[in-house]
């Protein structure tokens, strides 16, 4: 079984790219996930790969230190630059998840849920329409 899951922040902007051939969306982003406490406390990067309409949203809508869930499988990947071959392993994610909003962290830096508006809600006067 090739199963992560992890939390963490965006260590930086999301880069979105397409594939030269099918033209497929792909964006990639590091995350910071913490590890440890009080003076033991550090933390390990991961880079995270997102494919297609996921990807897309993960570009349009994450920033630099935005709060994410990440459910997806490890990647070994290989290749040779000038010579010396490189080794990297990539979380491809099937799942991400945003865990803050760019405007609650811009205005507070934490995590903030959205607030309902009472107001655009109406009782039910009669429940016999519900399905449950």
């Amino acid at each position: 079984m090739n199963q992560v899951i992890l939390i963490g922040r965006l260590t930086r902007d999301p880069e979105l790219r397409f594939t030269a051939g099918s033209g497929k969306a792909v964006a990639t982003f590091s995350i910071a996930v913490d590890r440890g406490y009080g003076q033991e406390k550090t933390a390990d990067f991961f880079r995270i790969v997102v494919w297609d309409k996921q990807g897309e949203n993960c570009a349009n809508y994450l920033a630099k230190g935005s709060l994410v869930a990440v459910q997806g499988r490890l990647q070994n990947n290989n290749y040779e630059k000038d010579g010396v071959m490189h080794y990297t392993i990539d979380i491809v994610a099937n799942r991400v998840q945003f865990l803050d909003t760019r405007k609650s962290r811009d205005e507070q830096g934490g995590f903030n849920p959205p607030q309902i508006d009472p107001d655009g809600f109406q009782a039910i006067e009669d429940d016999d329409d519900i399905p449950f």
